[in-house]
C-alpha cells in the first residue's frame, strides 16, 4: 500500500499522534479539523467563526494536496449542541457551491480543546 501524508502550516498541526491528511491513490482523507487558527493557535468561542475556521483548516489542506473543495465527497460535523444546526449549516454552505457533498452530523459529549465543532472531509485529488 502506497500513501502520501499531506501536511501544511496553512492549517493548525495535529495535537496528536495523527496526520492533516492521508492521500492513497487518488483518495485524500483529511482528519478531523478543530476550528484553531493555525497562526496564532486559538479559536473564537463562537460557533459560526469555529466552523469557518474548521472549513478554512480543511480547504487549504486539500489545497496542499492539489486537491479543493470542489472535490470533496464527504463531510462529517461533529457537534456539541444541536441547537447550532443552523448555524453551521450556514457558514458550511458557503464553502460550496450549490453542489454539496455527503454528510453526517452528529452530536458529542466533547470535543478536543473545548471547541464547539470539528469537521473531517474526504476528497478526491
Amino acid at each position: 500500500m502506497s500513501k502520501t501524508i499531506i501536511s501544511t502550516e496553512n492549517a493548525p498541526a495535529a495535537i496528536g499522534p495523527y496526520s492533516q491528511a492521508v492521500q492513497h491513490g487518488d483518495t485524500i482523507y483529511v482528519s478531523g479539523q478543530l476550528p484553531l487558527n493555525p497562526e496564532t493557535k486559538k479559536m473564537d468561542e463562537d460557533v459560526s467563526k469555529q466552523t469557518e475556521q474548521s472549513m478554512n483548516n480543511i480547504k487549504a489542506i486539500l489545497q496542499e494536496a492539489g486537491s479543493s473543495m470542489e472535490k470533496i465527497l464527504r463531510c462529517g460535523i461533529f457537534v456539541t449542541d444541536l441547537t447550532d444546526f443552523a448555524a453551521i449549516n450556514d457558514i458550511y454552505a458557503r464553502f460550496f457551491e450549490g453542489e454539496y457533498p455527503a454528510r453526517a452530523t452528529v452530536q458529542v459529549a466533547a470535543l478536543p480543546l473545548g471547541a464547539k465543532v470539528e469537521i473531517d472531509a474526504i476528497a478526491v485529488a
